[in-house]
């Protein structure tokens, strides 16, 4: 019952915002919001009470196809959901647009419901359904609140974003037959896929299916395109959510699905996506450093960042995936609190590009030092959660690929280096732009937004263990399903190989 009343309450607030003046709405939103974040929480207490097995909800709804309302949280998904809430609170304090206020408010509300299915659902229907529903608002977000050309920017994110998604739900269909060949009977059940003893050629060609969707959600090299211009248009709340929560649905599809369904397939592709990782966190690395735009880089940074996240999934090891897993929320409160600060700037000068600014440490020293440490947690500095997810995930991949590992520690010397320049363009020197010298620092309500996504990167930097205890015991469990339904001595034997040292940290 507590992971429906999960997701369904932020589709009731968002039914009960219509009956709400426009006035009023952003508070309503704030204590609907915060008390979703509440129930999340609990969540965490209630799986801590329950010794860290799988928390389920079963409700039968077309059993002759297989297709049951199935809700689950595990080590995997739930700091997941916890972000999911914690972002969507946070950036609703945040939050600076007058422009039909309330409709904004009530898509994000319903974006927070669409985000909660996807990391909740154990039914592949269903999270398809949620998967799918997670567009419409995103698309409304852009397409109406974004900036010059947002109606491409928004049509340009539903295609590719949309096209991955009808070779999903052919996987699904297909999964589904197999399922009824192998049993008798149909399921869409992810707990029953991952029981299914699967041909490696037909593993193959199922994660190709899947893959794809998930790999333009991440997004993954080629695939990537859409997301720089999607931030560039999409108003800073846009921003925010969709580089926080919404790319780590990609990611958490590899995990949930092509992980223990294909193992097979997934060893068999492991150094191909591994390849196109490193591409992408060197070569996006390059594009950044060459933007003049705050946003633009930031968003380049996220895409590289993701390379990171694939390099530790597709390590197979403990350390790696469990890295990519902390390293999904650590991403998700850094690159959420990058975009907040730069709205914050540009609602202030109207303007994101580098060199209109100038010496703003002297005039904005609250601003200036909080992005500091925002940028130290982007670039992996020691004591901030970047780098425990940058180095475990390193690690994982390291034991499995050293070169793999070099490549990418060097594309985060890079990311280094375009982000400590992005600071010293905007924040030191002398003040070029004379308008800037009259802009206000933080404001109250842009404090309270900030300061919690800025405590969690440094608490979780020098606590790690907060979530990692509980990241390590899904991850331990998924490791040791792929080794027993992997049916390619090839696999089991490179996933012994990757596992031979334990988690550094952990219970």
């Amino acid at each position: 019952m507590e992971l429906s009343i999960v997701l369904f309450f932020p589709l009731f607030a968002a039914f009960f915002g219509f009956f709400v003046d426009e006035k009023s709405i952003k508070t309503y939103a704030i204590i609907t919001s915060f008390i979703e974040l509440c129930l999340t929480l609990f969540l965490w207490y209630k799986f801590d009470a329950i010794n860290n097995s799988i928390m389920l909800e079963v409700i039968p709804f077309i059993p002759n196809l297989g297709i049951n309302y199935i809700l689950g949280i595990d080590g995997i998904s739930l700091f997941l959901v916890v972000l999911s809430a914690f972002i969507c609170f946070v950036s609703l304090i945040s939050l600076n647009i007058s422009k039909r206020k309330k409709h904004l408010i009530i898509s994000i509300l319903l974006l927070e419901m669409t985000m909660m299915g996807v990391f909740l659902s154990l039914d592949a229907i269903l999270f398809y359904i949620f998967w799918e529903l997670s567009l419409i608002p995103m698309l409304y977000i852009i397409g109406f609140w974004g900036s010059e050309n947002k109606i491409y920017a928004a049509i340009k994110f539903f295609i590719y974003t949309f096209f991955g998604s009808i070779f999903m739900l052919l996987g699904l269909i297909f999964m589904a037959y197999l399922h009824y060949k192998t049993t008798g009977s149909y399921s869409f059940s992810i707990l029953d896929w991952q029981r299914l003893t699967i041909p490696k050629n037909t593993q193959i060609w199922l994660f190709l299916a899947f893959g794809i969707a998930f790999a333009i959600k991440t997004p993954l090299f080629p695939f990537h395109t859409w997301l720089p211009y999607a931030h560039g248009k999409a108003p800073t709340i846009g921003s925010i959510l969709l580089a926080a929560v919404l790319l780590k649905m990609g990611t958490y599809g590899f995990v949930r699905f092509s992980l223990p369904i294909f193992p097979d397939a997934s060893y068999y592709f492991a150094n191909f996506i591994c390849i196109i990782a490193i591409i992408m966190v060197i070569y996006t690395s390059f594009i950044a450093f060459y933007q003049k735009d705050i946003k633009q880089v930031i968003a380049y940074s996220s895409i590289a960042h993701m390379g990171i996240i694939m390099l530790g999934i597709f390590s197979m090891s403990i350390e790696g995936i469990s890295g990519a897993i902390f390293f999904m929320v650590s991403h998700g409160l850094v690159s959420g609190g990058l975009f907040m600060l730069v709205g914050f700037i540009y609602d202030r000068t109207h303007t994101k590009e580098m060199a209109k600014f100038g010496g703003l440490a002297k005039i904005m020293p609250i601003y200036a030092t909080i992005f500091c440490i925002m940028i130290l947690g982007g670039i992996g500095l020691p004591l901030t959660s970047g780098f425990v997810g940058e180095f475990l995930s390193l690690l994982g991949i390291f034991k499995t690929s050293p070169w793999f590992a070099v490549l990418g520690g060097f594309g985060i010397i890079m990311g280094a280096i375009y982000s400590l320049n992005l600071y010293k363009l905007t924040f030191f020197g002398k003040i070029t732009n004379k308008a800037n010298l009259t802009l206000p620092d933080l404001k109250a309500f842009e404090l309270c937004a900030i300061i919690p996504i800025l405590v969690l990167v440094l608490v979780l930097g020098v606590f790690p263990n907060t979530l990692l205890a509980w990241i390590n015991d899904g991850v331990l469990n998924l490791l040791s399903f792929m080794y027993d339904k992997a049916s390619d001595e090839a696999t089991t034997k490179f996933i012994k190989s990757a596992n031979e040292l334990r988690m550094i940290y952990g219970k």
